[in-house]
């Protein structure tokens, strides 16, 4: 007990205010100093006082457990900060804040974390943001791509025709980087297929004049980039059949309101094969999902996409959902 800066700050904060209330992350504390004799209930909930009379009991621990709080209760008090964990939170953060080196201009979110906040996977906050002054903290993930022939991205330094890169390495990489830098994707595309998961990606037969890019779950930020460069391509999703494939499509189609979700007829052939037991949440919504979903969801099943990636009737199907599409 007394070692953390929460259970410290709660001393403090009686001592301070004359009143402690119970918060999650001092609970442990509240409840020990509920059981000492110079602490009384005030009577609201969750709210203990300090028995004035008893007040050099509690001096006296402090002494003990933290030496320095008087120095840590004048830094607080010189930045209008109360004695409690936000408080302290809002002093550590200040004081990373003040002993910044000269920045770059942008840096990635992991190291911003660790210049302004605990550790480097710390929540990049509102006010830790606006310390890193004009740096721009970046998530820094990247697309994979497997590019119709003839597929160039064009930067303002040059320019590189991604069919041989794609011949060499089966596929293609765009860092969020360079796509915020401005890379533009020019030449034939008739359409761009969004998927879920890396097998089906891999696995996928080449589409003639189809961009096929590997969308990770929840990973979008990169793939953000990508679908502002495809504002005149037909957008297509391929995912699995689940509640979090069904979260997927409307988080992507929240970014891309044209976007549609493949589900090819022949898919229900593999219902009773290839279906895995799986719960489908009450209130999730699959008023605009395809009937093969609202099935599945009776029938407590979900699908994985990749068994149809290798279908022979796959590339038929996809090529049947230009017809009629804008673009």
């Amino acid at each position: 007990m007394w070692q953390t800066p929460a259970e410290r700050l709660a001393l403090l904060e009686l001592l301070v205010r004359g009143t402690l209330k119970k918060r999650r992350a001092q609970t442990g504390t509240w409840d020990a100093l509920a059981e000492l004799p110079w602490v009384k209930r005030t009577g609201r909930r969750d709210e203990l006082g300090l028995v004035e009379e008893r007040r050099g009991e509690l001096v006296g621990l402090l002494e003990r457990v933290w030496p320095a709080w008087g120095d840590a209760l004048a830094a607080l008090t010189a930045r209008g900060l109360p004695p409690t964990p936000e408080g302290w939170t809002a002093l550590e953060d200040a004081t990373r804040a003040a002993g910044l080196p000269s920045l770059p201009e942008r840096l990635n979110r992991r190291t911003a974390a660790a210049l302004v906040a605990p550790h480097s996977k710390a929540t990049l906050t509102e006010r830790r943001i606006a310390a890193l002054g004009d740096a721009e903290a970046t998530h820094d993930g990247s697309v994979r791509l497997r590019p119709p022939r003839g597929l160039v991205a064009r930067s303002s330094k040059r320019s590189i025709d991604l069919t041989p890169v794609a011949e060499v390495l089966g596929e293609v990489s765009l860092p969020e980087r360079a796509l915020r830098d401005g890379l533009a994707l020019e030449g034939p595309m008739r359409a761009a297929l969004l998927v879920e998961n890396l097998g089906a990606f891999c696995d996928l037969p080449t589409l003639d004049g189809w961009l096929i890019a590997h969308v990770a779950g929840w990973d979008t930020a990169t793939v953000a980039r990508l679908l502002e460069r495809l504002a005149r391509v037909p957008i297509i999703h391929f995912g699995d059949l689940d509640p979090n494939g069904v979260r997927i499509f409307r988080h992507l189609r929240a970014m891309r309101p044209d976007l549609r979700w493949f589900v090819p007829e022949f898919w229900d052939e593999l219902v009773d094969a290839k279906g895995l037991p799986g719960a489908w949440p009450k209130d999730l919504d699959l008023g605009d999902t395809p009937e093969l979903v609202r099935l599945l969801s009776k029938r407590a099943l979900w699908l994985e996409q990749e068994p149809i990636a290798v279908d022979p009737r796959t590339p038929a199907a996809l090529e049947a959902m230009l017809i009629g599409a804008p673009g």
